[in-house]
């Protein structure tokens, strides 16, 4: 929600759209699937009907009103005649107009009516035509309701929604200048700061006052979390900063983040709103359910009874964390998860993952646009940044996918699906070739892969039941790969990976539109926020996130100095091990003594990382059978989270024993082992990506955008990997360890570049 003090000290501003949503909003929260459309979509749309119009129309038409004293209301009406004495709000859908919910069209109604208001009260009008206009982006037709109106009836509607509101409105800002004064007068809640961490605190206070983005290289255990989240939240009241966003790759930097803002409050006591943003499928009471409320009961009604969980939300003391939501939502009957959505309008600080913010589809980053918020951005660990952000802008389809979704599929969707089927199998006539990358897009299949998704559509625009989970899953794969189709250009490519043969017969490959360069995606994502902090222990060299992240030109880049030096951390080079794909073999025996001997000559906990899993259990393997009385556990694939904390938890004060993980997994980044709880690292690999077509398509692809293909895709990414896992090691300035690294290629001048200065090898 905007919030601002323009006209009166306590007067407080919100967008039409924010208050009706606020006040209009009834009934069942409701998600049958209806495909919406695109971003780029509702922008030609609604382009497309401004230019049907004549003289005298004119576009994103801004208005405003005020009630009392208190509230002021703003917003911009999408079409306005102002000699005509007519609005008309434009909504983009696609599907039937009868697929689009009643309690939607009410609110899409009230916004109408708010901005009828203001327009009468502009002209002194006494009466006005207003119009929604329903603009199908797919057959560009147009559905005109028109209605005439009073101004005083549209005068006591207004008056009506903001009477509703301003219970609220009075309520927040309250809470906006509470929590202003009290960041005003914020203490660093320890006694001192750490060697570097002032340095930190001061880089990102300074980013926040000059409005600019700040990449900052920090070692690990210095303090980034409370010395980056301490600055922003005092910079928060001089730069007017409404939100705050705490993003994270993993579930650890969110806990981290969270136990961050629960220390600040403890010393300082602001009176901060604290929201936890999680995935659907973890806050979800009633995963069996489809949401809307013909099956969910917590769906059911969901807007009646938000009011009043939105209240206990607002009094409840503490964090709005899983277990507070869960204990709100129960109560009024909600759903946690659309309750969490729903409070992000109120809440100071949102912790959740990079998605929220960067992705395809951010909620985040649209309400920031729709509402106009300012905001200070941090993005923890931030070296994940650009392998999560290729993610989001990835799209694949599976014909695994689409043979099961043919299977529940009624006679009609079958003929398109299996239309589809010939246009997809005819990709790969003639190609044998297990492997192909090309520059374009295939427009025969594009083609046909539209109509078979618009059948989809117009299939489920006719039931009353929900597509097969089978069909519908396929339905949400097919309009990702068209949405990231339409976008398509040198920063992404399209391949094939063909699939074994099935019972003799060829089957279709897997298609995918590969993200390589996701600069072009993120670039208008910093530009939104008022200031961004990507902050890690391993951000150099600057130029590589630079390009690939598309920073801003005025990006700042600070490395914070180490405040460990070299006697605490014994770094060594197995210059007589190779831990190249074609010396695996010959190097576990060489890899096990050495672990074996290091651990006798001073036993304690150790982590062991590996490139791969399969590499893992060889050693690990070879480990215990020839050394069976030194505890030894290992990670396995697909660990849950309650796995994962028996893993970490096996490194006790008074333990000891050596712990196998994947380089670059769960446990090389984000876990805190101080003192004896860890005291070294072995690691047999630089962690290179693995030599094969896609990373080779890459290097290419980056070598012709960037001339750093070698560099971007594999030497960058390995020693970053590298350097975060043994991070582990040494936390603290008391600390001390020693570290194994198992490769002779370790010694070579531009990897050891690539290596903090700190560090003292030992060959």
């Amino acid at each position: 929600m905007t919030a601002a003090f323009p006209a009166a000290a306590n007067r407080y501003t919100v967008a039409v759209r924010a208050l009706c949503e606020f006040t209009a909003k009834q009934g069942d929260l409701d998600l049958r699937f209806t495909p919406s459309p695109s971003a780029r979509e509702g922008v030609e749309g609604h382009a497309l009907v401004a230019s049907r119009r004549g003289e005298g129309w004119q576009a994103e038409f801004a208005l405003s009103a005020d009630h009392g004293d208190l509230l002021r209301v703003q917003g911009r009406a999408d079409l306005c005649h102002p000699e005509g004495r007519r609005i008309e709000e434009v909504k983009t859908f696609r599907g039937e107009l009868a697929g689009i919910p009643e309690n939607h069209r009410r609110l899409h109604w009230a916004q109408l009516k708010v901005y009828g208001w203001m327009m009468c009260l502009r002209h002194g009008f006494d009466a006005i035509e207003l119009a929604l206009v329903y603009f199908q982006v797919d057959t560009h037709q147009e559905t005109v309701l028109p209605a005439r109106f009073d101004a005083t009836e549209l005068r006591a509607h207004f008056e009506s929604q903001c009477e509703r509101f301003v219970a609220w409105a009075e309520q927040e800002a309250g809470h906006r200048a509470s929590r202003d004064v009290a960041l005003q007068g914020l203490r660093f809640p320890h006694a001192d700061f750490r060697t570097g961490q002032r340095e930190l605190a001061e880089s990102v206070y300074r980013a926040a006052s000059s409005a600019r983005c700040l990449v900052m290289q920090a070692p690990t255990g210095i303090g980034k979390t409370v010395g980056t989240l301490f600055p922003l939240l005092k910079a928060c009241p001089a730069q007017r900063i409404d939100k705050v966003f705490c993003l994270s790759a993993k579930t650890s930097g969110r806990r981290l983040t969270l136990d961050g803002l629960q220390h600040i409050a403890r010393a300082s006591g602001p009176p901060l709103r604290v929201l936890e943003l999680v995935a659907r499928e973890k806050a979800c009471e009633h995963p069996d359910k489809a949401c809307h409320g013909d099956s969910c009961p917590l769906a059911k009604g969901f807007y009646d009874r938000l009011p009043a969980a939105r209240g206990a939300a607002a009094g409840h003391l503490g964090p709005w964390d899983q277990t507070a939501l869960r204990t709100i939502a129960a109560s009024h009957g909600v759903c946690p998860y659309y309750l969490s959505q729903e409070l992000v309008r109120w809440c100071d600080v949102a912790v959740g993952d990079y998605n929220h913010y960067f992705g395809l589809h951010a909620m985040l980053h649209g309400l920031t646009r729709a509402h106009q918020w300012r905001v200070g951005v941090l993005v923890d660990e931030a070296h994940n940044l650009l392998e999560r952000a290729r993610a989001m802008h990835t799209a694949e389809l599976d014909p695994a996918r689409m043979i099961l979704a043919r299977r529940h599929a009624p006679p009609d969707l079958k003929k398109s699906l299996d239309r589809l089927r010939r246009s997809w199998s005819a990709l790969c006539a003639g190609d044998d070739a297990p492997y192909r990358a090309d520059n374009a897009l295939p427009a025969a299949f594009i083609a046909a892969l539209q109509r078979t998704s618009a059948a989809l559509s117009d299939h489920q625009d006719a039931q009353t039941v929900p597509l097969h989970s089978d069909l519908l899953a396929f339905h949400f794969e097919a309009l990702r790969f068209l949405r990231l189709g339409e976008t398509f250009d040198t920063h992404s490519m399209f391949d094939l990976t063909r699939l074994p043969a099935r019972k003799g017969r060829p089957q279709p490959a897997r298609l995918c539109i590969r993200n390589i360069l996701p600069a072009p995606f993120l670039r208008p994502r910093f530009a939104a926020a008022h200031s961004v902090t990507l902050f890690s222990a391993t951000l150099t060299p600057w130029g590589f996130h630079s390009e690939t992240l598309g920073l801003p030109d005025n990006a700042a880049f600070v490395d914070v100095a180490s405040p460990f030096d070299a006697a605490q951390l014994s770094v060594h080079v197995a210059r007589h091990i190779s831990t190249r794909y074609r010396h695996r073999e010959a190097s576990l025996e060489p890899i096990v003594a050495l672990m074996a001997s290091q651990w006798r000559e001073r036993p304690g906990n150790y982590l062991a990382f590996f490139s791969s899993f399969d590499y893992l259990v060889q050693v690990a393997d070879r480990f215990e059978a020839l050394h069976p009385d030194i505890p030894a556990w290992r990670q396995s694939r697909g660990m849950s989270e309650s796995a994962q904390r028996e893993f970490t938890d096996r490194f006790g004060e008074d333990t000891r024993g050596i712990g196998f993980a994947v380089l670059g997994g769960s446990f090389s980044e984000g876990i805190d082992l101080p003192g004896r709880r860890l005291i070294g690292a072995f690691i047999a690999t630089l962690g290179l990506p693995q030599v094969n077509p896609v990373n080779e398509q890459m290097r290419q692809r980056l070598d012709q955008l960037l001339g750093q293909g070698e560099r971007y895709t594999y030497l960058y990414p390995g020693l970053q990997k590298v350097v975060q896992a043994a991070g582990r090691v040494i936390r603290t300035p008391s600390d001390q360890g020693v570290l194994h690294l198992m490769d002779d290629r370790f010694l070579r001048a531009e990897v050891q570049g690539l290596l903090p200065p700190w560090w003292r090898l030992r060959g």
